[in-house]
């Protein structure tokens, strides 16, 4: 299967060896993202909804970038560094997959790559191939 490599540009990438996101196949992994701007600052110091809803802005370009979007989503797995907060982190996840219901991971951390970042998410998504079967709903 063909494998690429999504960079978002940041310097980061090639120094320690990652990549933003892989596709290979109909899958595509999301790295863990911060809330990290184009400039290389914080965006949403102390505001665990405003990061969390920004993180998942920027999973949503790459997915786009790889031929798929927040629908593909299966699995998101979120490392915050206060749970107490969890209804902050829920509230902008809930923006994006209310309806999708991907499986979802929240686990607390002591601590993130810049004491500023409140979250990381990463994401698997699976682009849906049309089924011969579409429609019919047979069990």
């Amino acid at each position: 299967m063909e494998r690429t490599n999504y960079s978002s540009g940041s310097k980061w990438e090639d120094i320690i060896g990652y990549s933003r996101a892989v596709k290979v196949g109909n899958v595509i992994e999301v790295t863990g993202t911060v809330a990290s701007g184009e400039d290389g600052t914080v965006v949403g110091a102390d505001d665990a909804y405003a990061q969390t809803k920004y993180i998942y802005q920027k999973i949503e370009q790459v997915l786009k970038r790889g031929g798929a979007g927040m629908k593909d989503v299966v699995r998101v797995r979120m490392f915050v560094t206060d749970i107490s907060r969890w209804q902050e982190y829920g509230r902008a996840h809930s923006e994006f997959f209310k309806e999708i219901k991907p499986c979802n991971t929240m686990v607390e951390v002591k601590a993130l790559i810049e004491p500023e970042y409140l979250i990381e998410i990463e994401a698997t998504a699976i682009i849906s191939l049309p089924s011969a079967n579409a429609g019919n709903d047979q069990q």
